[in-house]
């Protein structure tokens, strides 16, 4: 029996203005980018969920993995994430919540995905989470969301990716997520908006002690002396873990910003330009640093010097901002 949730199909889906504008990054990372379609197709804006976007850091050895955090998105649209046990086979458990209405977010191997031609499909054995919102066990078919947009896959595709009638004691289970939604419940927007602004309030609280970029600069010369020994491939690998994390995190950043700015929400320019600055700078370094890779040779990294005091002028000036009415006018 097939289960659907939503009536979409790969060849209909809208994709949200996230996914469809020319950006420096066109994709985040998995999990936020399910989450921006996912949250769009079940009609709510997924831009009104982006304040935590604002508090990344540098980790040690990667930036902050930004995630939509559950709790913000249990504030705006009500929505339940909750763990799924897996002591079944995956598949009846994907069935059986999406008959409940459920979306399923679950890691799955994309080697499998067909969206992913071009990289990883058929070629590499890399975890990739998705959102399950369609399954037809008996025709072996699978709906999700991933990356930039809505997908089927089928046949053998569906048969190695949930290992049907495979038997190996040493194969873990993915980590799996349903997300329980609220009844014919959909908040006003102008509520949307006001919860966003207090999220994003809370979320300058947890700003990093420290400038990121100040911690970075010292570890990134130190990894250039071995990432310029390292074959091509370690560049993706290094630049996702690093360069894409904070590049992509900040122009979401800035997108969010210009949501807030179209809602009547004054003095946000400066952060909009300073956000948009520090995402079209990873873009450049990342571009450097393959360059570099390439070439064998070391490059200047002076550019870290300024990303560090526009990030503190961004830093300054949004708890400035969060510290004065949403709408007040400009000063």
């Amino acid at each position: 029996m097939s289960r659907q949730l939503l009536e979409i199909s790969p060849a209909c889906h809208d994709r949200h203005l996230l996914h469809t504008q020319e950006r420096d990054w066109a994709e985040t990372n998995c999990y936020v980018d399910l989450w921006i379609e996912l949250l769009h197709a079940l009609g709510y804006e997924p831009l009104a969920a982006l304040p935590f976007t604002v508090g990344i850091d540098f980790e040690g050895d990667q930036f902050t993995f930004f995630k939509f955090p559950h709790a913000d998105l249990r504030a705006l649209y009500g929505l339940d994430v909750q763990e799924l046990a897996v002591w079944r086979p995956l598949v009846d458990h994907i069935a059986e919540q999406i008959a409940l209405g459920r979306p399923v977010l679950v890691e799955l191997d994309s080697r499998y995905l067909p969206d992913t031609a071009g990289t990883t499909y058929q070629r590499e054995h890399v975890k990739s989470t998705v959102a399950a919102i369609e399954i037809d066990i008996e025709r072996q078919r699978l709906g999700y969301f991933h990356g930039q947009g809505f997908y089927h896959l089928d046949g053998a595709d569906f048969a190695e990716i949930f290992r049907i009638n495979a038997a190996d004691p040493r194969f873990l289970p993915p980590y799996v997520e349903f997300v329980k939604r609220p009844v014919a419940w959909l908040p006003a927007e102008s509520q949307v908006v006001e919860t966003s602004w207090d999220l994003l309030a809370g979320h300058v609280q947890r700003l990093p002690d420290e400038n990121p970029f100040a911690k970075f600069k010292p570890r990134f010369a130190a990894d250039l002396d071995w990432l310029l020994d390292s074959p091509i491939e370690v560049f993706h690998q290094y630049s996702f873990a690093t360069l894409r994390q904070f590049g992509a995190c900040y122009e979401l950043t800035a997108s969010y910003f210009r949501w807030l700015e179209a809602h009547d929400v004054t003095g946000l320019g400066g952060l909009i330009a300073d956000y948009s600055s520090l995402a079209k700078a990873g873009k450049t370094l990342q571009f450097q640093l393959a360059r570099a890779m390439a070439r064998k040779r070391r490059f200047e990294l002076s550019a870290l010097n300024e990303m560090a005091a526009t990030w503190q002028a961004a830093t300054d000036r949004l708890r400035d901002r969060v510290a004065r009415p949403m709408r007040e006018a400009d000063a």
